[in-house]
């Protein structure tokens, strides 16, 4: 079986968090043992965000 490397299309971007929002993310991702990166994926990908400028949501 052959494995292939998945690559991902990486935009990387930089996030200014106040220290409560830091701390929040860091003992969230300590309780989880989930890296921070993931628990900002899954909730950018549970956003609601219009089909169109009439406010439909998708």
């Amino acid at each position: 079986m052959v494995m292939t490397n998945k690559k991902w299309a990486v935009k990387r971007i930089t996030v200014n968090l106040a220290t409560q929002e830091a701390e929040k993310l860091e003992k969230y991702c300590q309780q989880t043992g989930r890296p921070a990166t993931d628990v900002i994926r899954e909730l950018i990908r549970g956003l609601q965000i219009s089909d169109d400028i009439n406010g439909v949501k998708s």
